[in-house]
């Protein structure tokens, strides 16, 4: 028995799935299985069993996930020490960013990490914001750039690194442009928006509720250059960050017709919990550094 067979064991109890405990810690399906059954044999212990619903933990599986995970954070607590007695932290950072969280920040943030920190392996990957806060709460992921448009989870050390505004747009002659615009219009027209967990799709809900209307059809897409493209493209009205709003207005391929009193603050965050951990107290500081607060 390793420590990779235990790290294993624990991802697909958590997962429920060995599909996603693979994606999770970079294996394959095949050898996934293998160390489950490896174990098992080790310990003479039948830990899962398939149901219709995945990978569901067996009675014993149930008593020995608790050790599993006592070992596991008996060692990384072991790590951590060495780390703090050397100076330097090292070790893996699981990070995600946003589609639409300000890549540019998020390059500055690695390219000063792999400089300053080079003992720090930093595994990224993208999703939206409602799955970098459940891989947060989870602990599949140690830290993520995401966008928020309203109050920050209590259970978050989070840190501000850009803010914006959002426009709803339309592509050129679609809508009449005046103040106020005609809402009713806009329900007849199909609206292009992320999923409402998206700051966009926070804000067109609330825009929904404030004119008391809803359109007669909506189009999810979760990525704003699909969006624009779409706009552009006369499909219908949306929503777009305001840097792209104006890029887009100053190419002649939308008019912007109303901006929202939605401030979206792109947040860098872990959980408070993890706050001492040497890797994220050093991301965290590197941040900081590169985004100082206004004033």
């Amino acid at each position: 028995m390793d420590l990779s067979q235990l790290k294993t064991f624990v991802a697909v109890a958590r997962e429920r799935s060995i599909t996603r405990a693979s994606e999770l810690l970079h294996l394959s399906q095949p050898a996934v299985s293998a160390q489950i059954k490896a174990l098992e044999d080790t310990l003479g212990v039948s830990l899962f069993e398939r149901t219709p619903r995945g990978m569901s933990l067996t009675q014993g599986g149930e008593r020995l996930l608790t050790k599993a995970e006592q070992i596991l954070a008996a060692h990384q607590s072991l790590l951590d020490e060495a780390t703090r007695i050397k100076g330097r932290p090292v070790g893996r950072l699981r990070l995600c960013a946003g589609n639409n969280s300000n890549p540019q920040a998020v390059g500055r943030f690695l390219k000063q990490l792999a400089e300053r920190w080079p003992e720090i392996e930093v595994a990224l990957q993208h999703g939206s914001s409602a799955e970098i806060l459940s891989g947060l709460q989870s602990g599949a992921l140690d830290a993520g750039f995401y966008n928020a448009a309203g109050p920050v989870d209590p259970e978050l050390e989070a840190t501000v690194v850009s803010e914006f505004s959002i426009f709803l747009v339309a592509p050129p002659g679609l809508v009449t442009v005046k103040d106020p615009l005609e809402w009713p219009a806009l329900s007849a027209l199909p609206w292009i928006y992320p999923s409402a967990s998206a700051c966009c799709g926070r804000t067109a809900e609330a825009l929904f509720k404030q004119h008391k209307f809803r359109p007669t059809r909506i189009i999810s897409v979760d990525r704003e250059d699909v969006t624009r493209t779409l706009i552009a493209g006369r499909t219908g009205v949306g929503l777009l960050h305001a840097d792209t709003a104006r890029e887009a207005e100053a190419l002649g391929q939308v008019e912007l017709l109303f901006e929202p009193s939605t401030r979206v603050q792109v947040l860098f965050a872990h959980l408070q919990s993890r706050s001492a951990e040497p890797i994220l107290s050093a991301a965290t500081a590197l941040v900081r550094g590169l985004n100082p607060p206004p004033g």
